[in-house]
């Protein structure tokens, strides 16, 4: 079998053409993005070194078991993929300079206002609100840049001419540089990761151990809920292992997961009595990691990518191209990765450690995803429980609204509902005057566009060529919009000087994509490392380490299952839904 899925590709990649991937047939375009993703290996990991004043790894555990602070997921490399270590890049350090001169030309509040700024609510008609709350789920585990201090090392944005910003001042705080990191090392400033860098539920565990033990009931390994089933607050905010950033969508999602961390716990305990609260939790959070990862893999991702190709790319990420069927029957065929999937073969970093990349925290700016309003609905009778907007479900009020609304219609109205399309002119309007817990306001459009400059990201056109992309001579290639190119070229002049951001949300993507083909070729190369180089999804993802029952609830369970395991009154939506992340009927 094996045998027969190797002499295919090798014929498929014969039969390739000149063609892009995405205009292919499925069974030819498979090899092609294995050829894609190969040549981004081999161009497209750059170390970043290791920081002077990163914290060494404590000590190494006594059985395969994920740490709180990430260390020792690599045991050869202790420290790699720990919080507090450096991000790597995607793009070579010599094109990874911030931007000095050029800083602020043209102004970020600028983009904001002329491209980014919300005209009308565009929808993404083939996703629902779930998957726009996912995506935040899944970035506030592997990624968090350090906040620089309030009213210190801030960057002054210039105010186009008739700005109504409050004050009119508006200043940035300046994101934090590596304490270790000298101009002597010769090469671009490096930051620090708060998180982990490895996909293993931080943003349900925390970090560090102090937040672990936070979280955690000491009880048979199960983690801190009240008395209602929700997450536990302190001073009105809810208590989980990353919280900032806090809205409904992530209250929702943190506190379904943190339950299925209690029901996987309690399905231990029965076959495994013996066992005390630290096995117990270091077991359930292995296999609540992993059930997460793959939901991303083979759900998430081909509901936001809906391609033929994709769909069977990324399961073949999981099972491999022999399928579902023959790896939970057979095990995994041969060595070959295509052909078996990443999932239960041999860890592989390719060349550079593992790490988040700052081109990655770049393509994962998804906020147009974002609705300005909110309408909760009762799956009984579909009845409208409560309208608010953006401010009144953000931060501290994302707990009046979990407490007023039972979850199982949360649920549901996230379900039936879609999100914003990543386009130029849909950025939520709240997001781009939007008050924080701290005092602040800020115009998180303009921080997006200007983040990029300050961490060295190249713009936009050079972004693409770095990683073999075509860079469009003039607006009107960027873009099938005329009127969009009319407007890109009024706010740069110069079509090098297109942000990253304003380029990808201008672009055309391949039939199917929520997002740009730019974004997917950072997609296509850090989707496979987050498995391949972590352990406990390659080496150490067997019955050994996970038990039988673990494994198998990974492979037997799907977004679906956990949200009808926990709410069955949704089945009635979920009737015939092959993909939770899609639009669900409405009851």
């Amino acid at each position: 079998m094996a045998r027969f899925f190797e002499k295919f590709l090798d014929k498929a990649r014969d039969a390739w053409d000149e063609k892009r991937w995405d205009k292919l047939p499925t069974l030819v375009a498979i090899p092609k993005l294995v050829e894609v993703r190969d040549a981004l290996r081999e161009h497209n990991l750059v170390d970043t070194g290791a920081s002077p004043a990163s914290p060494p790894p404590g000590p190494a555990p006594e059985r395969p078991a994920r740490t709180a602070d990430g260390s020792f997921t690599d045991v050869n490399d202790p420290a790699m993929g720990q919080a507090h270590t450096r991000f790597g890049r995607n793009l070579p350090l010599g094109a990874s300079y911030p931007e000095a001169d050029t800083l602020l030309t043209p102004s970020p509040r600028l983009v904001s206002q002329r491209l980014l700024a919300r005209q009308e609510f565009k929808p993404a008609t083939t996703l629902n609100l779930l998957a726009a709350a996912w995506v935040q789920f899944q970035t506030h585990d592997w990624f968090a840049h350090p906040t620089g201090e309030v009213g210190k090392a801030t960057i002054e944005v210039p105010l186009p001419e008739g700005d109504a910003w409050p004050g009119g001042r508006m200043a940035v705080e300046r994101t934090p540089v590596d304490p270790g990191w000298t101009e002597a090392e010769g090469t671009p400033p490096t930051y620090l990761n708060q998180v982990t860098h490895w996909w293993d539920a931080s943003q349900i565990y925390g970090s560090d151990a102090a937040t672990e033990a936070r979280v955690r009931s000491g009880v048979d390994g199960k983690l801190k809920l009240d008395e209602r089933g929700l997450l536990p607050t302190e001073n009105g905010k809810e208590i989980s292992g990353f919280t900032d950033n806090w809205w409904v969508g992530l209250s929702l999602l943190h506190t379904l997961f943190t339950r299925e961390h209690n029901v996987v716990c309690d399905r231990l305990k029965e076959e495994q009595p013996d066992w005390d609260d630290q096995r117990l939790f270091e077991t359930a959070r292995l296999i609540v990691a992993a059930l997460i990862a793959k939901i991303h893999t083979v759900e998430w991702t081909p509901a936001i990518l809906a391609h033929p190709t994709l769909e069977v790319a990324m399961n073949a990420n999981w099972w491999g191209m022999a399928g579902e069927w023959v790896k939970r029957k057979m095990g995994r065929l041969g060595g070959n990765d295509v052909v078996g999937g990443i999932v239960g073969g041999e860890v592989e970093h390719h060349g550079a450690p593992y790490q988040i990349t700052e081109e990655f925290v770049t393509v994962y700016r998804m906020h147009p995803l974002m609705p300005d309003d909110f309408e909760f609905i009762a799956i009984s009778d579909g009845r409208t429980l409560m309208k608010r907007t953006l401010p009144e479900v953000a931060f501290g009020r994302a707990r009046e609204v979990m407490e007023a609304v039972p979850m199982a219609d949360l649920v549901y109205s996230f379900g039936v509902v879609h999100p914003g399309s990543l386009t130029l002119h849909n950025y939520p309007k709240h997001l781009q005057n939007i008050a924080l817990p701290d005092g602040r306001t800020l115009d998180l459009a303009t921080v997006d566009i200007l983040r990029d400059r300050e961490r060295g990201i190249p713009r936009y056109n050079q972004f693409r060529r770095l990683l073999r992309l075509p860079a469009p001579a003039t607006f009107d290639e960027m873009t099938d919009n005329p009127l969009w190119a009319r407007e890109l070229e009024a706010v740069y002049g110069d079509v090098e000087q297109v942000d990253v951001m304003a380029g990808m949300f201008s672009e055309t993507p391949p039939a199917g994509f929520g997002f740009s083909e730019t974004a997917f070729r950072i997609f296509v190369l850090m989707a496979s490392r987050r498995l391949k180089s972590d352990r406990f999804f390659t080496d150490d993802f067997r019955p050994e380490v996970y038990t039988e029952l673990g494994i198998e609830w990974v492979n037997g369970n799907s977004m679906g299952t956990v949200l009808l395991r926990h709410f069955p009154e949704l089945m009635p939506a979920l009737v015939g839904q092959d993909n939770a992340f899609r639009p669900w009927s409405r009851v």
